[in-house]
């Protein structure tokens, strides 16, 4: 179960439309800018772009699907992103549940 901390700062950020900081499991560093947040199935998710940070794939960029849970040290930064950005088909998700989702 995410923290009550965690989930305010998910909603802020997106409804804010700031970027965040965060460790994902081994990687540290990744800053991104969330763009939905909800319940898929049990586990609650973060879909983002992200801008700068490791990734296990190697990717440094693109849109990226987090488990909540495993996100460690997550700040919401100053720095603001415009909004909504083109998505590819594959990338569109069914939420069971969606808490926050970003804004033209």
């Amino acid at each position: 179960m995410v923290s009550p901390i965690v989930h305010e700062r998910l909603v802020r950020a997106i409804r804010e439309k700031r970027l965040i900081a965060f460790d994902y499991k081994s990687t540290t560093g990744r800053v991104a800018e969330p763009h939905d947040y909800g319940m898929k199935g049990d586990a609650e998710c973060a879909l983002v772009y992200q801008i700068t940070g490791q990734s296990r794939t190697g990717a440094s960029h693109g849109w990226k699907m987090f488990t909540v849970s495993a996100m460690a040290n997550l700040q919401v930064l100053h720095k603001t992103f415009a909004g909504s950005r083109a998505m590819p088909s594959q990338h569109h998700v069914h939420w069971d549940r969606l808490f926050a989702r970003v804004e033209q």
